[in-house]
């Protein structure tokens, strides 16, 4: 078995037109995949330079493969099963700025440099008021980036066709919208003056964008037989999902220089992310959150035994189909296209997603993901949506503990408030004041749900159901 690197393996050689903040799996196996892909489909002619966000990651091992590594994507492709391999070789270096200080700075000179990439953490995106201009380098991710437009905008004297298009891909909703704000606080801070701020504001771009591929990582049960196949002793194999989206808010002259359509890639320029945003949260995280107690108390461990299960799998399409899009705005075709692609996501074969690890915190998850829908649902039909409210009723259930009939234990896992709050209502043995308890937690919800027509004795009666009758008698009486 061969090492792998560019002695080894073939490495094109192209110009370095982007800057990544970041090396984890997510972005090689999804933004450096989509380059990749430009590359040989749509003559994109570009390589990426790696940074390392933080003091400790993973620069080191990439460049020990020459930044070469494979991707291994699995998963269902209009019914078919993949598992495929690909050779990632867009990274041309990978940098850490903490002990490359002046190698990062100079990537401000290169005159091709045009798109700056980043996932660093949820957390990544702040503001830290104690970074200076002159450390070397500022520890946030926006007052690094700072200094590297500040730097680009003094050796190119303020040249307009200099600016940088920025896609930030952190998983908060309007991710540029907020990178932009802590890139202005710094300007600000560091008294970078009018000159600079109106070169930033003119000639660059800073792009909210919307992800999404599922990436469980690194292969650990599976490489051995992935490096046997492969014959290179990979050791940054990255395994994903087939399905990728990338949303990203810009105009087309935008995109007529990344040009992922040409590619044949699901990469959509839009005007705004908002819907589909609430489409994501609502057709794939909604399911998500009721059909994990559903299922976990029907006796069923796995996604994708839940979705092909004869009875859970029919109230998982009604909750998708008949309940939640029914509360979306996008054109017809567009969602049920989209909830089609988060079912073939959640029969995924190589996958094994457990359904209790989608229960943790599944109050708050329910407020955000499915509260909503609920709602609409009430608004536009007259009528509760049944589906919406019995995966409320299976949460509060599941948040009992205890054991399953086949003896499993029940282990709820929230915010120690929600638990001991639980555990309260539950010792009542009454389940009139549990409905109307955890209805009224404006803690959990932010306002009293025993307002909402009809909710608290729908609750109540789905909760004396699946105690009475089981939670799978009690789905089957909903469809």
């Amino acid at each position: 078995m061969k090492a792998l690197n560019k002695e080894t393996a073939t490495k094109a050689v192209r110009p370095e037109r982007i800057i990544q903040f970041g090396e984890g799996n997510f972005l090689r196996a999804f933004v450096d995949w989509i380059i990749f892909n430009m590359n040989e489909k749509a003559d994109f002619n570009s390589s990426v330079v790696v940074v390392q966000p933080i003091e400790k990651g993973m620069v080191d091992m990439l460049n020990a493969q020459d930044c070469l590594y494979h991707v291994n994507l699995q998963g269902l492709d209009k019914g078919q099963a993949v598992n495929s391999l690909t050779k990632i070789d867009v990274i041309s270096r990978a940098l850490n700025p903490y002990s490359q200080n002046a190698e990062f700075m100079k990537l401000a000179e290169q005159p091709e440099m045009r798109f700056v990439i980043s996932n660093t953490t949820e957390a990544g995106i702040a503001f830290d008021p104690s970074c200076k201009l002159d450390d070397a380098p500022a520890s946030s991710y926006p007052g690094k980036l700072t200094q590297l437009l500040y730097h680009r905008f003094k050796t190119f004297n303020g040249d307009m066709s200099k600016g940088l298009i920025i896609f930030p891909c952190e998983l908060i909703f309007l991710n540029g919208h907020k990178l932009k704000e802590t890139i202005y606080q710094y300007i600000e801070l560091w008294n970078l003056g009018d000159e600079f701020k109106t070169w930033f504001e003119k000639a660059c771009g800073v792009y909210a964008t919307l992800v999404d591929r599922i990436v469980p990582g690194f292969p650990r049960k599976d490489i051995a037989a992935i490096k046997e196949k492969l014959q290179y002793d990979d050791n940054l194999v990255v395994q994903a999902e087939i399905f990728h989206l990338w949303v990203i808010e810009a105009p087309q002259e935008i995109a007529k220089e990344f040009p992922a359509d040409k590619a044949g890639l699901n990469v959509l320029f839009v005007p705004s992310e908002a819907p589909y945003h609430e489409r994501k949260v609502t057709l794939l995280n909604g399911p998500h959150t009721v059909l994990s107690p559903v299922a976990y108390l029907s006796g069923i461990n796995i996604v994708r035994d839940a979705c092909q299960h004869p009875v859970v799998g029919k109230y998982i399409n009604k909750v998708m189909f008949d309940e939640l899009m029914e509360t979306l705005n996008l054109p017809k075709p567009e969602l049920e296209k989209f909830a089609h692609d988060v079912l073939e996501r959640f029969n995924n074969p190589f996958v094994d997603h457990q359904v209790t690890s989608i229960m943790l915190n599944s109050f708050p998850k329910y407020q955000t993901r499915d509260l909503p829908g609920l709602k609409t649902y009430l608004e536009r039909k007259g009528e509760l949506p049944k589906g919406l409210v019995l995966g409320l009723a299976a949460i509060i259930t599941y948040y009992k503990g205890g054991v399953r009939e086949d003896g499993a234990e029940i282990v709820p896992n929230d915010a120690q408030e929600i638990m001991d709050l639980l555990k309260q209502l539950w010792a009542t043995g009454d389940t009139q004041k549990i409905a109307e308890g955890v209805l009224a937690a404006e803690f959990i919800w932010g306002e009293n749900l025993n307002n909402i027509p009809g909710l608290t004795a729908a609750v109540k009666a789905d909760l004396d159901s699946i105690q009475s009758k089981g939670m799978l008698e009690t789905v089957k009486a909903i469809l």
